[in-house]
C-alpha cells in the first residue's frame, strides 16, 4: 500500500470548500443549477425556487462571495450568471455522480440530470 501524497495547495483546498459551501445549501444549489441553463433575475429566481426576495438576496451574495455568480447591472435591474465557463460543465458531471450515490433520485422524462 503507498501512502497518500498531497498534489493541491492549501488554496485549491480552499477554493474547493467555499464549492462545497455553496453546494451545501439546496436553494444555492438550485440556483446554480438554474444558471446553467440560462442567466436569471433575482425575482425570477426566486419565484421559481419558492424563496423570497430577500432570501435569494442572501443567496445570491454567499455565491458572489465564493466566486461562483457575477452580478451584470442591465439598466435598473441586475442579472446573474456563472461567473464561469466551466462552471455548467462540472455541475452537469456532479448531476452525474449524484445519480452514481442515489440512482433512485431521478425518474422519469422530466429528469434532465442524467
Amino acid at each position: 500500500m503507498s501512502t497518500a501524497t498531497l498534489s493541491a495547495s492549501v488554496t485549491h483546498t480552499a477554493a474547493l470548500a467555499r464549492l462545497g459551501h455553496a453546494l451545501s445549501d439546496p436553494t444555492r444549489a438550485g440556483v446554480l443549477l438554474a444558471l446553467r441553463e440560462a442567466p436569471a433575475y433575482p425575482s425570477d429566481l426566486a419565484e421559481a425556487l419558492e424563496v423570497s426576495r430577500q432570501v435569494m438576496s442572501n443567496q445570491l451574495a454567499c455565491l458572489r462571495g465564493c466566486g461562483l455568480v457575477e452580478a451584470v447591472p442591465d439598466g435598473r435591474r441586475t442579472w446573474y450568471r456563472l461567473a464561469d465557463s466551466h462552471l455548467a460543465p462540472a455541475l452537469d458531471e456532479l448531476l452525474r455522480v449524484v445519480l452514481y450515490v442515489e440512482p433512485g433520485c431521478c425518474a422519469g422524462e422530466t429528469c434532465t440530470c442524467a
